[in-house]
């Protein structure tokens, strides 16, 4: 009988560099994230959310790119346990890009912002309880250890920002990866300032902060980003 990750040792996970004792890490750290979003208003709030996506769509797209691929090659039914998946991370999307939209005021952000939670809490618990054990049968520590190294690697030049018309599969997330994580990146420094010295950079700062986005846009849009889900999960 398989085993949730979660109640592994990291020696029964492959090690430090495994890809799953780095996964559940990442885990450890959303769900921190989540109580300390619990409760929280305003700026604060959008603060703590912010922390959230960047946690969340780098981690998820080296996921995409990194692992999928290879579940869907090993498991005999990795195609509909990683499309599972890719469809929480699709309403993950949909719903931060929802929420960014339209701001703090809007009457269905309550709404978004509790079936968000409840999405990131089901991804997890797919992964650490059916996708990652099902991984383990397949693949050896030493592949595991490698897959890490790859998954760690793609998840710093990933993108930090929802993305929901890009493909969550390649080539169109490969393709859009690098643009897109260049403007995100760059968008977060810029309203990491904005924030840190709102007198001083506010105005030059916001403009240049949708001018990215205005360009993330276009790219989103690009063909070749958008291909790639059979069936599509991308809108």
């Amino acid at each position: 009988m398989t085993r949730s990750i979660a109640d592994q040792t990291v020696e029964e996970l492959g090690g430090p560099g495994s890809v799953l004792t780095r996964q559940r890490q990442d885990h450890v750290d959303l769900d921190r994230l989540l109580h300390e979003l619990d409760g929280t208003t305003g700026t604060v709030q959008e603060a703590v959310l912010q922390r959230i996506d960047r946690l969340v769509f780098s981690h998820a797209f080296a996921e995409e790119t990194v692992l999928w691929p290879v579940m869907r090659r090993v498991l005999p039914d990795g195609e509909a346990l990683t499309l599972r998946i890719e469809t929480e991370h699709q309403e993950v999307n949909e719903l931060v890009a929802a929420l960014e939209r339209d701001g703090l005021d809007h009457p269905e952000r309550p709404a978004r912002l509790r079936r968000l939670v409840e999405v990131l809490r089901e991804d997890v618990r797919d992964e650490e309880d059916l996708l990652f054990p099902r991984l383990q049968e397949r693949v050896g520590h030493e592949e595991l250890r490698a897959l890490g190294r790859r998954w760690e690697l793609m998840r710093r030049i990933s993108p930090t920002r929802p993305h929901p018309t890009v493909s969550r599969r390649p080539p169109g997330n490969a393709l859009s990866g690098l643009p897109l994580s260049l403007l995100d990146r760059t968008r977060d420094l810029v309203d990491d300032g904005v924030r840190r010295s709102p007198e001083r950079l506010a105005p030059a700062g916001r403009a240049l902060s949708k001018a990215l986005a205005a360009v993330a846009g276009v790219v989103e849009r690009v063909p070749l980003s958008r291909r790639g889900d059979q069936p599509p999960t991308s809108r």
